[in-house]
């Protein structure tokens, strides 16, 4: 898509999310042929003339000064990502080409694997096209179902939308894939805007899935740092999880993100004896033989032997029901 073709859809569904009483204007007249705000209601609200707001949203946001950009997002009610999305189109509007954006790493380099590992958490590393590039042992057993699916690399957008198992393993489906699909549109619309592989996936997943189709059509944006979710894996069952998301300034394109229990809701699910998958690297590659899996064994006896609640559980602390004591995770 062009950028004045997205800047016209950006600032249309944008100005159709407010309503008059949203934006603190008397709605007068029963009878409103807009969804919206009117034109020159935004105008009126940006401090522009209802022709130069026009022009702005028509796609030509040439020129426009920094001032004007934030009276708009004002107006607007542009959350943090929709207003670095108007900025960002408003730079790409002010030069030419496109420019293509540098390639995230394919793989994490060996110290970014070994802080993973050192963290008693599902912890994993993606890019901006959620393709899965790096997991601990608990990674890989909270998104068991993510790495089975046979397409390579593993991408939790594409489970999210192509893969029947995902309607179950994300317990709030709906919500999910209208964050996965916002998280993407962010990217897809950041200040570097061209990314080859970004668009194949965008394209292959408009065309497979008509529920992706609509949500990237609403231009809804997001950033992926913070927040909830509510899973229900195939062994462990129901899990409400916290997940924080931390760039990698070294390693531009890649994200490094851990969960926890979430802290206001209790567990709600009894932990089962397991194994880890293998690594990341070895579903795509050959097996290692020396990669360590994590284990656990004898969870009755240990809870028997101790009493106390245990620190830690198959998908790492907290995460054990409030009555199942298990042994803190074991390599072999």
């Amino acid at each position: 898509m062009d950028n004045r073709t997205e800047i016209r859809e950006f600032l249309g569904t944008r100005r159709a999310k407010i309503t008059p009483q949203q934006a603190g204007l008397s709605a007068y007249g029963g009878n409103r042929r807009v969804p919206g705000l009117r034109r020159e209601e935004v105008a009126m609200l940006a401090g522009v003339s209802v022709d130069y707001y026009v022009r702005l949203e028509r796609g030509d946001l040439t020129g426009a000064s920094d001032s004007v950009l934030e009276a708009l997002a004002r107006a607007l009610q542009l959350d943090e990502a929709e207003r670095a999305h108007l900025f960002d189109l408003a730079h790409a509007a002010n030069i030419s080409g496109r420019t293509r954006r540098r390639a995230a790493p394919k793989r994490v380099r060996p110290s970014v694997q070994r802080i993973l590992d050192a963290i008693n958490a599902p912890a994993w590393v993606r890019n901006g096209r959620a393709d899965v590039v790096a997991m601990n042992s608990l990674g890989r057993a909270l998104y068991a179902p993510v790495l089975d699916s046979p397409a390579r690399p593993a991408n939790t957008a594409r489970f999210t939308f192509l893969d029947p198992r995902a309607n179950e393993f994300y317990a709030d489906w709906e919500r999910t894939a209208s964050d996965m699909v916002a998280v993407l549109r962010a990217e897809a619309e950041a200040p570097r805007p061209y990314d080859r592989a970004l668009s194949d996936l965008v394209g292959e997943l408009s065309t497979r899935s008509e529920e992706f189709r609509t949500r990237w059509a609403a231009h809804n944006m997001l950033f992926h740092r913070t927040g909830f979710k509510q899973l229900h894996h195939p062994v462990v069952g129901d899990l409400d999880v916290a997940y924080e998301a931390l760039e990698l300034p070294s390693d531009p394109g890649l994200t490094l993100l851990s969960t926890r229990p979430n802290p206001a809701r209790r567990p709600r699910t009894r932990s089962t004896s397991w194994r880890a998958g293998p690594p990341l690297s070895s579903r795509n590659s050959a097996p290692s033989r020396k990669t360590p899996t994590t284990c656990l064994s004898r969870a009755r006896d240990h809870r028997r032997r101790r009493p106390r609640r245990a620190s830690g559980s198959v998908l790492g602390h907290g995460y054990a029901g409030p009555d199942h004591q298990v042994p803190e995770p074991c390599v072999r």
